[in-house]
């Protein structure tokens, strides 16, 4: 109960704070002190809550529903920390939080700016709708109330149900808050801009505002990044990024910061680009709440594997209201001033920084309308979109973005002419072709693949050389070069992971070395792990280096399903990964009932006594993958032609793989009877070439040598990952230049200054 009524007066202060600050607007000065209290009011009650749930957690107060739901007396500590940001309850709160301390900083700057009962009347109207969501969706509700009819009142069950098997892991303690901090911090450009546009302050905004943008997009960009990683290393997923809709749903906020940095850039240094300003500033704060409502509503629970479950219908109607009321407030003032900021509007001319950074702002902003369109389609559809719509659509946008990131720096803030910025572009133009032809050469052969090289290189070269002059004049003017070197090698990085990468399925008999992707694979058995999983241990040997991999697989009494964790070993130009499938204990043919052991490659014909076996395919299941990636089961097919007397007709024979580690095979007949097909292993090549399945054939009166036991037989999904270590790289040089330039521009009057001197000197 003490928790729930500390939220309800922190959101009764924030709604306070609000209004009096509202009233502080006008001539009444009197409510600035009222409006500044009742915020810290609200600021300490959050704070207050946020102990008190930590408190419950951490002594296991079962009886809040929240606390037996997510944690456990099992948990080690810094698990157990976790649970807080877990559920949707405690994010709200962590979000809550985040939100205070920024406020409170924001409070602090304002007053400096003498924009402070603006900004801050907005600012607390988002803490108070945000702290709404928090009395509808408490994390402070007894277990009784949550589950009235099950449990009796009073009662504390003796232990809870504990932390999801897939949030059990060190990124838990770092990536949601972070994450949320970008969520908080994506508020302020909304605010700022609100507040402009109720003074009339059009261009005095910019300055004030701009930090805290690099800031926001830089948390959410660290959030982003870490969850990419987390995915990759963690998850099993196969690789770091999925296309997921609530993945999405981050990214697309997270893209209209890094363009609403360049916009305010260009208002900052000619005074163009007001009335875009406005709508991205906008935009941040509306898409963070629409990436809230995609994420907690439960509407994409069929959609994606992050999704939380059904909040509730009066949760679910408050999320609406948020994006709804967001909306009309924002693009109301927006469209009520509208005429006023025609006076800004100025057309510059083409081969200038002004117009080529517009133009690419709105390559970008094409992205996040392709993204933010395939995101919402499973609300219409219930059905999400494949990786594949992403990747075929933003690969034009990628090559022009690298393009016009390469020409926007090679002009000036005047027009140039066009034998300037041929004589600027000759030297990275000339490395970047050298490079591509390079690649063509060593067998890239895709069009469209080849242009996104080129023009990723183009851009790093460019990028390269200005890091360099700037460097030369002050390393305080060198992020934005560092950060577009840090796209340009991510850029890279995909090419090279997605482009040259190999993928195959092998069975790994125990203690048999197998040859798999140029690497000797030796599976020497499993044991069990600290936490009581599963790991499952194979040597790996190539080129005289040997190491150990291993991946894990455990059934979780969590859901009652089978959980997977992949392994790999990093290298300079690649990562060797492996995932875990399934374990068999194979039966061996002779003890099946009277068959022999028949190995076939992709398309070969074998004769097994007066039948002939052609193996033609495989066969999977619609979206088996996704349904292995969600531990709900997966089914695999052989495709084969059987030709016997006259007749010729064709049978698939399947593996099962549920949610257990020992698959169940299904026999295929021939029409007849006589044959049975039986289908034992699997070596999966990702193009089709060398796969080679084994089957045991019944009916053929030859038996096969008598096994007197079982054989372990761990199946894998073997990847070459090449370039890895380019997306990390270049995701960490673009934080790393975002921060350098973020350092810049806090001081104002600095900046300001050096503005000055580099223009006076001829440095843009």
């Amino acid at each position: 109960m003490v928790g729930t009524l500390i939220v309800w007066i922190a959101c009764a202060a924030a709604s306070l704070s609000a209004y009096a600050y509202y009233r502080s607007t006008t001539t009444e000065k009197k409510f600035l002190a009222l409006a500044r209290n009742s915020y810290g009011v609200m600021a300490a009650g959050v704070l207050a809550a946020s102990v008190a749930l930590m408190v419950y957690i951490l002594r296991h107060h079962f009886e809040y529903d929240y606390v037996w739901a997510y944690s456990s007396r099992s948990l080690p500590l810094e698990l157990l920390i976790t649970t807080f940001w877990a559920g949707q309850e405690g994010s709200f709160l962590l979000w809550a939080l985040c939100g205070s301390i920024i406020g409170i900083i924001l409070m602090v700057y304002t007053r400096r700016k003498g924009i402070e009962a603006e900004t801050m009347t907005i600012f607390a109207v988002v803490q108070a709708f945000l702290l709404l969501l928090l009395v509808v969706k408490s994390p402070f509700r007894f277990v009784w109330d949550a589950h009235a009819g099950e449990a009796p009142v009073g009662i504390v069950p003796p232990d809870g149900r504990g932390l999801n098997p897939l949030l059990q892991n060190f990124w838990m303690i770092i990536h949601p808050p972070i994450l949320f901090a970008g969520f908080a911090m994506m508020a302020v450009p909304f605010v700022f801009a609100m507040a402009a546009l109720w003074r009339k302050t059009y261009l005095d905004w910019i300055p004030s505002a701009l930090p805290w943008v690099i800031a926001g997009t830089i948390a959410l960009g660290m959030g982003i990044m870490l969850g990419g990683y987390w995915a990759y290393g963690v998850l099993g997923w196969g690789g770091w990024w999925g296309w997921d809709p609530v993945e999405n749903s981050s990214l697309i906020p997270w893209i209209i910061g890094v363009i609403l940095i360049h916009t305010m850039l260009v208002q900052r240094k000619t005074g163009g680009l007001a009335k875009t300003n406005f709508f991205l500033g906008i935009c941040t704060y509306v898409l963070v709440v629409y990436s809230t409502f995609l994420t907690r509503s439960g509407i994409l629970g069929s959609s994606s594997v992050h999704s939380f479950v059904d909040p509730g219908a009066l949760a679910y109607t408050l999320l609406v209201i948020w994006i709804g009321g967001s909306l009309v407030i924002g693009f109301g003032m927006l469209i009520r001033r509208w005429g006023d900021l025609k006076a800004f509007s100025n057309r510059s001319p083409l081969f200038t920084r002004e117009s080529l950074l517009a133009i690419s702002s709105v390559v970008m902003g094409v992205s996040a309308l392709v993204i933010l369109f395939g995101t919402s389609w499973p609300i219409v559809s219930h059905a999400s979109l494949e990786p594949a719509f992403y990747d075929k659509t933003n690969l034009p946008i990628a090559i022009a973005l690298g393009f016009l990131l390469a020409l926007s720096l090679l002009v000036q803030w005047k027009e140039e002419s066009s034998r300037q910025i041929l004589r600027n572009a000759a030297v990275s133009f000339l490395a970047a072709l050298a490079v591509t032809v390079g690649l063509v050469i060593s067998g890239l052969d895709d069009v469209l693949i080849g242009l996104f090289a080129f023009t990723s290189l183009f851009a790093f070269f460019v990028n390269v050389i200005r890091l360099d002059r700037l460097a030369k004049e002050n390393v305080r003017y060198t992020g934005g070069a560092m950060a577009h070197i840090g796209l340009a090698v991510l850029f890279l990085g995909i090419i090279g992971s997605g482009r040259y990468g190999e993928k195959k399925t092998a069975s790994l008999p125990i203690n048999e070395p197998r040859e798999v992707l140029g690497y000797q694979l030796t599976y020497t058995g499993s044991s069990p792990t600290p936490d009581g999983k599963r790991k499952f241990s194979v040597a790996v040997a190539r080129d005289g280096s040997r190491f150990i991999l291993d991946p894990v697989m455990f059934e979780s009494e969590y859901n009652n399903s089978l959980m997977r964790n992949p392994d790999y070993a990093s290298f300079l130009t690649r990562d060797f990964y492996i995932e875990p499938v399934s374990l068999e204990e194979v039966e061996p043919a002779a003890a099946a009932g009277g068959g022999n052991v028949l190995q076939l490659k992709n398309g070969e014909i074998k004769t097994i006594g007066d039948a002939t076996v052609k193996f033609v395919r495989f066969d999977m299941e619609h979206k088996g993958m996704e349904s292995m990636a969600a531990s709900g089961g997966f089914t695999v097919g052989a495709v084969l032609e059987v030709k016997h007397g006259t007749s010729t007709e064709q049978l698939t024979p399947v593996t099962v793989y549920k949610d257990t580690l020992a698959p169940k095979m299904r026999i295929a007949r021939t029409k007849d009877g006589v044959f049975g097909f039986e289908l034992l292993t699997m070596n999966v090549d990702s193009q089709t070439k060398g796969s080679i399945i084994e089957l045991n054939v019944t009916g053929l009166g030859v038996h096969a040598p008598v096994v007197s036991q079982k054989s372990q037989l761990l199946i894998i999904e073997a990847s070459v990952k090449p370039f890895m270590s380019l997306v990390w790289a270049g995701a960490a040089l673009m934080m790393l230049g975002l921060c350098i330039s973020l350092s810049t521009k806090f001081n104002g009057d600095a900046l300001r200054q050096s503005d000055a001197e580099r223009n006076k000197r001829g440095i843009s």
